[in-house]
């Protein structure tokens, strides 16, 4: 049986048993496959840094080819992007569709790369817990919560949640359907998401 996250000695702490940190890493480590940064680490720290800004110092994109002409390349037959990736990495402008791609082609990489980070943070933690304990240090539980907006995010994507109109119809739809259906298993999961997120938002303020 759960238990929520609760201010514990300068820790947030919540009891999860094994099926329930089973089943939000695996919804994370799905996110974070979905947010995974397309640039690689090339082992150069300066090089890694660039990149991640969205500009490119290979040789070959500095001088005219194809790769370096500034343009993202358009998505190729069965590279369509993924819809999902538009609730997680949001336009910043969007009445200007201009302005949007460029501060996308500019910011994108980076916030991928602090998405991912995050989720890399709570991943560990479900990882490293002691028997049903999840402990997070002052540092681990800003990453681990915003981790939980992500995997929720992508959730709600995946399940059509896009609008408080489609958040009560789907809430409607499960006092109906069938105990095996997985829209049902999917919101049931999403539910207890949002009830973690909301205790551990409670605990970092101090709040029982």
């Amino acid at each position: 049986m759960a238990r929520a996250f609760l201010p514990e000695g300068g820790r947030h702490v919540a009891l999860l048993d094994e099926t329930e940190r089973f089943m939000v890493h695996g919804l994370m480590e799905q996110t974070r496959t979905v947010l995974s940064p397309e640039v690689e680490s090339t082992g150069d720290a300066f090089a890694d840094l660039v990149a991640s800004m969205g500009v490119s110092v290979a040789h070959e994109d500095q001088t005219g080819g194809a790769a370096g002409d500034g343009e993202e390349p358009e998505p190729g037959p069965g590279q369509e992007r993924d819809p999902a990736l538009d609730r997680l990495l949001p336009d910043a402008h969007r009445g200007d569709d201009a302005v949007a791609a460029e501060f996308r082609r500019l910011t994108e990489e980076g916030l991928r790369q602090r998405k991912s980070a995050n989720l890399d943070v709570a991943m560990e933690r479900l990882a490293q817990a002691s028997g049903d304990r999840v402990e997070l240090d002052a540092a681990q539980a800003p990453a681990f919560l915003m981790a939980l907006t992500d995997v929720r995010l992508l959730l709600g994507e995946r399940m059509g949640m896009r609008t408080e109109e489609d958040a009560e119809r789907l809430h409607a739809a499960m006092e109906v359907m069938d105990d095996d259906d997985p829209l049902g298993y999917a919101m049931a999961w999403y539910d207890f998401l949002t009830w973690l997120q909301e205790t551990l938002t409670q605990s970092l303020m101090g709040e029982d």
